[in-house]
């Protein structure tokens, strides 16, 4: 396994998988300013990088990402309340806009406490294995805050209109059994069992059709809000560019032949 590491985010790579490591683990990986920097530069290269086809986000020590970190926050309120805020459309937004859109799975490891803007992390990502131990929180609230990190979005599609009103009004958090009920966990594992459990579900994504992947992501994603036609459209329009594929030709070809289909991504 090779690695590359920066003081608060690592990326390690086992074959086509690309695990991305928040490393503050001290601080309950708590975003600064350069964390969220380094977050956004890793996740925009390996998004990019085609000889990775699943990357996998998650947090080191006992949390997965407590959010913004505070303390660093009210430095910047006390130097310009009205630059302070600058970091959304700097870095949130794109590391959001990075996990959702990336042509490619990505699966969020969530070993622990995942609340706020970790929260919004976790719930833009396609695929979430979740530690029997973590909590969660929307947190903004009690801060004299709204959503950020597309949780207004995300966090209602994920539970309903009504909990996440409910969840993020009152601010109060939840425990992974709940998240599991809720519909925000996809899979609940012990906490031991969190990162191979990801490391198999992301070797099982990365032997699949990464361009049926892309393809499925995109169509999730921009059909909320669609008229049935539009989406009939849409659906149309993509299977088409997939016909067009060898990774489609080959395996209907290995199907017929009883055959396993090997998936290259062309």
């Amino acid at each position: 396994m090779a690695e590359e590491r920066s003081d608060v985010v690592s990326v390690a790579r086992q074959d086509a998988v690309a695990t991305v490591t928040l490393n503050r683990p001290d601080r309950g990986n708590g975003l600064t300013a350069e964390l969220k920097s380094a977050l956004r530069t890793e996740l925009e290269r390996v998004a990019g990088d085609d000889e990775v086809r699943v990357v996998v986000l998650t947090g080191a020590g006992k949390a997965f990402c407590v959010g913004q970190d505070l303390a660093e926050h009210a430095d910047a309120l006390r130097a310009d309340p009205a630059t302070a805020f600058a970091t959304i459309d700097e870095h949130y937004n794109p590391i959001v806009t990075a996990l959702a859109t990336m042509p490619k799975p990505v699966i969020a490891a969530v070993n622990g406490t995942c609340v706020g803007a970790g929260l919004g992390f976790a719930l833009a990502c396609d695929v979430r294995v979740i530690a029997e131990t973590a909590k969660f929180g929307t947190a903004f609230t009690g801060i004299g805050l709204t959503c950020d990190s597309g949780l207004s979005a995300s966090l209602a599609r994920a539970v309903g209109s009504a909990r996440a009103s409910e969840l993020v009004l009152l601010g109060e958090t939840f425990t992974a059994a709940q998240a599991t009920e809720w519909g925000i966990a996809g899979r609940l594992v012990p906490a031991a069992e969190v990162a191979p459990a990801a490391a198999a579900l992301a070797a099982r994504l990365a032997a699949g059709p990464t361009l049926a992947y892309a393809e499925a992501k995109r169509a999730l994603a921009e059909s909320w809000g669609l008229a049935l036609p539009d989406v009939l459209r849409a659906e149309g329009a993509a299977q088409a560019r997939l016909g067009l594929t060898a990774d489609h030709r080959n395996a209907v070809e290995a199907f017929l032949a009883k055959e396993k289909p090997a998936f290259t991504g062309r």
